[in-house]
C-alpha cells in the first residue's frame, strides 16, 4: 500500500462573503506543477462518460439490511436526471442555488449531479452544524432550495424557515415527508418522470453538456471561525482539473477499485475524492458513519481511502499502544519488525527496490506483524491517500513503515 498527500487545488477559486464576484478563469494567475495542467473540463462531462463507459452494477453502494446493497451507474443516471427534471418542474431554474444538508449517502451525490446537470449551484452544510449557523449560509446563499437527509435535519430548517424567505422547497431524502419538508426525494423523481419525454431526455443532456469550465459548480462556506462564513466558489474546471490530476498519477486501476466514503461530502477533499471515483469507475461504498469505519471497512474491503491527516495520526497512536500495551516478546517483535520496515520505506522511497537480507527480513516483519494489521483493513488496500492538510513527515514515514502506506 502507498500514501499520497496531496492538498491544495490546481485551478484557482474566489472567495466571497456575498457571493457576487466573478470567478477567475481556468488557469488564470495559476502555475500548474507536476506536469502540464490537464485541459479545462465540467463536472457534467465527467459524469455522463463515466456513465456511459463503465456501467458498473456497482457504481455505489449504501448498507441496507446489514449487508452492502449496490447501485448501478444506469439506476444513478435515471434518478440523477429525473431529480433535475423534477427541480425544474417546481421551478428551479439555471443559476439557482439548491443546498444539501446530509450525511454521507448515495442520496447525496445524486442531489449533487442532478444540480450539476439541472446547471445548478449547490450549497453543501455540514450536517453537524446547529440550525442558527446554517441560517446564514441559506440567506448568503439565497437558496431556494435545499436537500436534507433525515428528519433531525429537517427539523433544524423547520426552526429558521420564517428567516428564509428565498427558500420555496425542502426536500427529505427520508421515504415519507417529515415534519418541516415539503417533498421527498422520490417524489421530485416522480416529478421528472412525469416530465419525460425523448424531446425533454436529449435537451436535458445537451443542456447539461453546454455547461463551461469557468460556470460555477458549488459553493463551500469557510467555517467562520474569523467571523461570518465566506462562500467559495468552485467552478467546474476547479474540481475536474484536480480530478485528472489525480488521474494521471495512476494509482487507481480504472474500473478495478472500490473506495469507502465517510469523510463528510460537504468537505471538498471527500467530494472531490468521490469524483475522482465516479471518473474512474471505482465503485464507492458509503460508510454508515464515521464511527463504523472499523467495521464497514472489513465488509466493504475497500482498495483506496481518502482522508485527513487525522484519522491516521488516530491508526498510527492506535497500532503504537497496541504495540506497547502487548508482552516484553510482542513488543520486541512489533519494534524489530517496524525497524525493519522503516529501512525497506527508506529504499523505496528512495526509488530502490528492496533486496537481500533486507528483503528477507521484511517478509518475516510482513508475517508476522503487518498482514494482521493488512487484515484490519479488509486485506485489499492499496492506497491511503491524505488530503485537506499537510500530512507530518513523521505520520508518513511512520504509517508507511507500518505497511498501511
Amino acid at each position: 500500500m502507498t500514501s499520497v498527500n496531496t492538498t491544495g487545488a490546481d485551478a484557482p477559486s474566489r472567495t466571497t462573503g456575498s457571493t457576487a464576484a466573478t470567478p477567475l478563469a481556468p488557469g488564470a494567475g495559476a502555475t500548474a506543477s507536476g506536469g502540464p495542467r490537464p485541459a479545462p473540463g465540467t463536472l457534467t462531462q465527467l459524469f455522463f462518460d463515466a456513465v456511459e463507459k463503465y456501467n458498473r452494477p456497482d457504481a455505489l453502494q449504501v448498507k441496507v439490511g446489514g449487508s452492502f446493497q449496490p447501485i448501478s451507474h444506469r439506476t444513478v443516471a435515471e434518478r440523477v436526471r429525473r431529480t433535475a427534471l423534477g427541480l425544474r418542474a417546481l421551478g428551479v431554474n439555471s443559476g439557482d442555488r439548491v443546498a444539501i444538508l446530509s450525511e454521507n449517502r448515495p442520496e447525496w451525490a445524486i442531489a449533487d449531479y442532478a444540480c450539476l446537470t439541472a446547471c445548478l449551484t449547490d450549497v453543501p452544510i455540514y450536517p453537524t452544524l446547529p440550525a442558527e449557523q446554517i441560517t446564514y449560509v441559506l440567506q448568503d446563499s439565497g437558496a431556494v432550495a435545499m436537500f436534507v437527509s433525515t428528519e433531525g435535519q429537517a427539523a433544524k430548517i423547520e426552526a429558521i424557515r420564517d428567516q428564509l424567505p428565498a427558500l420555496k422547497h425542502v426536500i427529505t431524502f427520508a421515504p415519507t415527508k417529515v415534519p418541516g419538508s415539503d417533498l421527498t426525494l422520490a417524489e421530485v423523481e416522480e416529478r421528472g418522470r412525469a416530465a419525460e419525454t425523448p424531446e425533454i431526455v436529449e435537451r436535458y443532456k445537451r443542456d447539461a453538456l453546454a455547461v463551461k469550465p469557468d460556470d460555477i459548480a458549488t459553493l463551500i462556506y469557510t467555517s467562520g471561525t474569523t467571523g461570518n462564513p465566506k462562500g467559495v466558489m468552485l467552478m467546474h474546471d476547479n474540481l475536474v482539473s484536480n480530478v485528472r490530476g489525480a488521474m494521471n498519477l495512476g494509482i487507481i486501476t480504472t474500473g478495478n477499485e472500490v473506495a469507502l466514503s465517510f469523510l463528510p461530502l460537504s468537505h471538498v477533499l471527500q467530494r472531490m475524492a468521490d469524483y475522482l471515483c465516479f471518473a474512474t469507475g471505482t465503485s464507492i461504498a458509503y460508510a454508515e458513519s464515521v464511527d463504523t469505519v472499523p467495521l464497514n471497512i472489513q465488509e466493504v474491503r475497500p482498495t483506496i481511502v481518502f482522508s485527513v491527516p487525522r484519522l491516521y495520526e488516530k491508526m498510527y497512536a492506535r497500532v503504537l499502544e497496541n504495540a506497547l500495551a502487548g508482552g516484553g516478546l510482542k513488543k520486541r517483535i512489533f519494534f524489530w519488525a517496524r525497524g525493519v520496515a522503516d529501512k525497506w520505506a527508506d529504499e523505496k522511497l528512495a526509488g530502490r527496490e528492496p533486496g537481500g537480507f533486507l528483503a528477507f527480513r521484511y517478509r518475516i516483519a510482513q508475517r508476522l506483524v503487518f498482514s494482521k494489521l493488512q487484515a484490519r483493513t479488509g486485506g485489499r488496500l492499496r492506497y491511503f491517500v491524505s488530503g485537506g492538510a499537510p500530512l507530518a513527515a513523521f505520520q508518513h514515514s511512520g504509517i508507511r513503515s507500518l505497511e498501511f502506506t
